[in-house]
């Protein structure tokens, strides 16, 4: 086979990760449950949280760590639905008025001023429980898979996971904190669900045993880039939220400055990119992913 151009091979490329995309969300609106009426709120407000315009980053990375270990394309499709549809469950608890008090959300406002802060606690709740129902439903794995996967999204979302780095983020982004601290709390906000994904991938796959803490060195230092390219763009109106939400809060922003932020920012996807160099060898899907994730990393907010 002749290596495409640059210029085709980066088209081909942004065309396949346009249908992964399509693919992702066609399955997750299979999954979701539909509204028998117009009463059902808690079904109409799970799907307008899931489904909402959104870059589908979570699934993606998923399916392509997956694929590049050689995983079942059904078994990482459903696994990268189950995330999103956690993930959707967490920015709806985070934008609610006791927490974040968001009022904007992928460009629609958020789901409590939507359907009221009664439903969307109850399709947070729903979405949670629907997504380890996935999970525990995905056929092809042996049982003892399932039951790790059920587990380690279990611990990405409990008292060790996301739901104490959102405590962390409210109460104690309200004081000085030191680098070691902000970063600590990064990792429980963004890390843990990254960490999750790997995890799955590598349970779904045949991938030697050294590969595993590969993965989960990459997923700490995409972690933390994710979270500092947030803080860079946190008065950007292209990210389609509440603009100055970290106003005040303890972040790298307010402690290090925008240049030491895009410094590190580039110093952990320098580490991220080395790990998967390390775990896959000549497969670079997942870095050119992440070079579309970033591009605008390298440019002023």
């Amino acid at each position: 086979m002749t290596a495409d151009t640059p210029a085709t091979s980066d088209t081909g490329f942004t065309e396949h990760m346009a249908l992964l995309r399509c693919t992702i969300e066609a399955r997750l609106d299979a999954l979701l449950p539909v509204a028998s009426n117009e009463r059902d709120l808690v079904a109409t407000a799970m799907r307008d949280g899931a489904l909402a315009p959104g870059k589908r980053m979570r699934p993606i990375l998923l399916i392509l760590a997956s694929n590049g270990l050689g995983a079942s394309d059904q078994a990482a499709l459903d696994l990268g639905c189950a995330v999103e549809m956690v993930h959707a469950a967490s920015l709806v608890l985070d934008d609610m008025p006791c927490m974040d008090d968001a009022k904007l959300r992928r460009g629609r406002v958020t789901t409590h001023l939507a359907f009221g802060e009664d439903v969307a606690i109850l399709a947070a709740v729903a979405l949670l429980s629907r997504a380890f129902a996935v999970v525990a439903g995905i056929e092809g794995l042996k049982p003892l898979i399932r039951t790790q996967l059920v587990e380690i999204l279990a611990n990405a979302i409990g008292a060790h996971g996301l739901a104490r780095g959102q405590l962390q983020d409210l109460r104690d982004g309200l004081h000085p904190r030191t680098a070691e601290e902000i970063a600590a709390t990064n990792n429980l906000k963004t890390g843990v669900l990254f960490s999750a994904i790997m995890d799955m991938a590598y349970l779904i796959s045949d991938a030697p045993p050294p590969t595993r803490a590969v993965l989960q060195c990459f997923a700490l230092e995409l972690g933390q880039a994710f979270q500092l390219y947030d803080d860079l763009h946190d008065r950007s109106p292209d990210m389609a939220k509440d603009l100055g939400k970290d106003d005040g809060k303890s972040t790298f922003m307010a402690l290090c400055g925008e240049d030491e932020v895009r410094r590190r920012l580039q110093d952990h996807l320098d580490k991220a990119r080395a790990c998967l160099a390390d775990a896959y060898a000549q497969d670079h899907h997942i870095s050119r992913f992440l070079q579309l994730i970033f591009v605008k990393a390298a440019t002023c907010a």
